[in-house]
This record gives structure tokens, sequence and C-alpha cells, in this order.
């Protein structure tokens, strides 16, 4: 019998990636603070700093003595970049959109119940909406994150609606967000049907977004990509009139290139 690969997974390796993981949310953080959130004893936490920072994925201010991630971060971010194919298809189509609408694209993926935003392009605009590139958030919030859970099969939406809507708070970013698990259920059928997503100031009060799924040669969604600007500029009308129709051309284009 086949063993799981889970079965090899070596515990301080997967200690010092957890903590990694933690800059997703803070930009320094000391270490009681990650002994607390990571539930690790405070020596084995700093014995984990030390390693990552004399490899350079880790830094610790002199200043505020507190630690941020290191250069080392950044040279695989950008190596993931240059070798990922999906990211290299998808860079001429970004820029191609961002000219056209002239708001800030992006592109993301599914990574468990969070959309993770891979790329981005902006605009020369002064105002506009800021590059969210490497930043998690729950998908029921963003226009990527509910075209691409538009794409899952039953069992997985009502798995996600369970593990996370279903919950005291349902994961409210804004009073606008869906977090009525029934109401979700309709609008992400809906979102399926249509080929796109809106969200209406669902993650971020003040910005809006409209999303297209991006298919592989197989046709499964690996990812979508969206426009983003301050809701005074994308008025309901404009951005259904005008905005989904470029979207889901982009991402069609996008998809075929990638051989769908």
């Amino acid at each position: 019998m086949t063993k799981s690969k889970s079965d090899y997974s070596i515990q301080t390796v997967s200690n010092a990636l957890r903590v990694l993981e933690v800059f997703s949310d803070e930009d320094e953080i000391g270490v009681s603070d990650l002994s607390r959130r990571l539930s690790l004893h405070k020596n084995n936490v700093f014995r984990l700093l030390a390693t990552l920072e004399e490899n350079g994925y880790i830094e610790q201010s002199a200043k505020s003595e507190r630690y941020r991630l290191g250069t080392g971060c950044l040279e695989l971010g950008r190596a993931y970049s240059r070798s990922n194919p999906l990211l290299r298809t998808a860079r001429p189509f970004l820029e191609a959109l961002c000219e056209e609408l002239g708001e800030t694209v992006h592109i993301g993926t599914l990574r468990g119940y969070e959309v993770v935003h891979l790329d981005s392009e902006q605009p020369e605009q002064l105002v506009m909406t800021s590059s969210r590139v490497g930043q998690r958030l729950p998908a029921h919030t963003t226009a990527l994150g509910k075209v691409m859970l538009g794409s899952l099969d039953a069992d997985a939406r009502e798995n996600y609606i369970r593990d996370v809507l279903a919950t005291e708070d349902g994961s409210r970013r804004t009073e606008h967000s869906i977090s009525d698990p029934h109401k979700f259920q309709e609008h992400v059928s809906s979102v399926a049907i249509k080929g796109h997503a809106v969200d209406m100031e669902e993650c971020e009060i003040g910005l809006r977004c409209v999303a297209a799924p991006v298919h592989d040669a197989s046709g499964r969604v690996v990812a979508a990509i969206s426009v983003s600007a301050p809701s005074f500029r994308f008025k309901e009308s404009h951005m259904l009139d005008k905005v989904v129709p470029v979207v889901e051309d982009a991402a069609e284009r996008l998809s075929h290139s990638l051989g769908q």
C-alpha cells in the first residue's frame, strides 16, 4: 500500500513554514506573539527564527527587535513568477486589460478557503486600487474567490459554506459581505451560470471588482482575473455594461492561450 505524502512530513520543517505563513498577515512580529499564535514553546520559535534568519528568509529589526520577512522570500517569489507557466502566459493579458480599462488588474487562485493574489498590473492613476500580490482573503468576499467557488462541485461548495459561513460571525468583512449560507448558495450558483462575479464593497468599503474564470487545457478553472476600482468610478451599470464583457473576453483569451 502506497503511503500518503503526509507520512513523510517533517514536523520541524512544517513549523518553519508555519512561521513564514504568519507574515501573510503581519509585517513584523515578536517571539512571544509568534509562540502564542503557533502554540509553540518560545525556545522552539527562537530556534526556528534563528535558522530562517541565517538563511536569509527572516530578518530582525534593529530598532524594534521584532522579526520580518527577509530577502530570501523575495527571491523565491520572483523565481516562482518566472517559472510559473500560468503567470508567464497571463502577464501580457494583465497589462492589456489594465491599459484598456485604466484600473488595477489581478490574477488569483484558490488555496484552501482563501483566494491568493498571484500577480497584478496597476494603471497610472492618482486614486486606484492597491496591489494585493501575496495577500490572502476569504474567497466569498472577493469577485476572484466567488468565481472560483462557482466552479467547484456541489459538495465542495457545501463544505465551504459549512466550514466558513456557518459560523457565528459568518466571516463578514463589511456590511455588504454575503454571510447568510442560503443566500450565498444561491449567489454562487448564479455566478457559475453567468460566468463572472462582482464584488460590491463586500471585501472593503469603497472598493468594487469584476472577475471571470481562467480555464486550463482540460477545462478546469485554475485561476481568475479581476479588475477593481474605487466605487465612485465603478457604478453598477458601468460594471455590468462595460467592464464585465471586457473582463470575460480577456479571461477567455487567456484560457485559449493555456490550451482551452
